[in-house]
């Protein structure tokens, strides 16, 4: 038998809270309070800007008429591979971006987003790339330090390719290095490998009073990702998928005969495999359900940074009606979420660059309506 665990102040206040919110409808808005930090929320992501060289700016008006239609919160991605040496025509950039986002009203999610070349650098010599990592954050505090601590969120490492005890212990260095420059800024986390919603259950919070934790969902992969060309990957050869599903799924059977007929049993397996149990909304609920557990228990607020669906061959219907059951899920457990992404192969614009072709169902069921 173990002893009760010791409740601190931190804690009883976010449990407190969270007795509130249980009781009270949700607001608009669900940036949630808590003791230690404002968490950011419903937001998009928008890679191919500041983590690359020649990245493409959103225009303006485009801009506008996202923080028109409701989204408060941008996760920017930044390779640590471009800023590590300090460039300052570099730093200059994305601090200028920051300032524009939070000009039009956005929260800003600053996300170390490790490049390709950085994630192989883990698998061969993970003590020297997290050295990397140090140095692009020992170069980026700068930047971070003259920004508003209410607007912008650094996170410490996206899906940190490394063992959880080693995770943990480069992540504890990656937030001393901040906090020796930025004491105000909430710090953003998630668990390693994957940042998947499964992988916080055994990894306890920062030692630091104002920090959030992120996960990502994209469950069941055979569906946020079919058509999805990742080398020899199965999902290249699963199309058409609905949601929701089970086996007996009329459209399911039917895919997994036309697999089976070809010959694929490995993708075919790995349909039956992730739709051992019925994927609807209700399955969804449940994972948010035991986050919102982990967050209570810890008394550390959470958010879901990533989640989405790609539209290379899924039924329209599907995909939105995924999407709006993860963020309904998100918000019945209190859950900040960011959509990942804005216009590319998950994205519910056209082009950052315009105000046309914007997706009515999926801002729909990011938003509500």
């Amino acid at each position: 038998m173990t002893s009760p665990p010791k409740v601190s102040r931190r804690h009883a206040l976010a449990l407190a809270a969270g007795t509130l919110l249980a009781t009270s409808p949700l607001p608009r808005s669900v940036a949630l309070a808590t003791a230690d930090a404002r968490v950011p929320s419903r937001g998009f992501n928008l890679p191919g800007w500041l983590d690359r060289d020649s990245g493409s700016a959103p225009a303006t008006a485009t801009l506008e008429k996202l923080r028109q239609a409701g989204f408060e919160t941008i996760r920017l991605p930044v390779n640590a591979d471009l800023v590590s040496g300090g460039d300052p025509a570099s730093l200059r950039r994305i601090q200028n971006g920051i300032r524009d986002l939070v000009g039009f009203g956005f929260s800003v999610l600053l996300d170390m987003h490790p490049s390709g070349e950085l994630v192989a650098a883990f698998r061969n010599d993970p003590e020297a790339a997290g050295e990397r990592v140090l140095q692009a954050w020992m170069a980026l505090r700068v930047v971070v330090a003259d920004l508003p601590a209410q607007s912008v969120y650094p996170e410490l490492l996206n899906e940190p390719p490394l063992e959880r005890s080693a995770w943990l212990a480069l992540r504890e260095r990656i937030a001393a290095t901040l906090r020796a420059n930025c004491p105000l800024h909430t710090l953003v986390w998630g668990p390693a490998r994957f940042q998947g919603i499964w992988e916080i259950a055994d990894t306890p919070p920062l030692a630091d009073d104002n920090q959030i934790a992120a996960v990502h969902y994209y469950a069941p992969m055979a569906f946020t990702h079919q058509c999805e060309n990742w080398g020899a990957s199965p999902l290249a050869r699963i199309a058409n998928l609905p949601f929701p599903a089970s086996k007996e799924t009329a459209a399911v059977n039917g895919l997994l005969s036309k697999l089976r007929a070809a010959g694929d049993e490995e993708a075919a397996k790995l349909v039956e495999d992730e739709l051992s149990a019925p994927w609807t909304a209700a399955r969804i609920a449940q994972d948010f359900a035991d986050l919102a557990r982990w967050s209570a228990t810890h008394g550390c607020p959470v958010m879901l940074n990533e989640f989405g669906v790609l539209n290379f061959c899924v039924d329209a219907e599907s995909r939105a009606s995924w999407v709006r059951a993860v963020r309904e899920a998100a918000e019945a457990n209190h859950v900040a979420w960011t959509y990942w992404e804005l216009d590319q192969g998950f994205g519910f614009i056209r082009s950052r660059r315009s105000v046309e072709g914007f997706d009515g169902s999926m801002i729909a069921a990011l938003l509500g309506g």
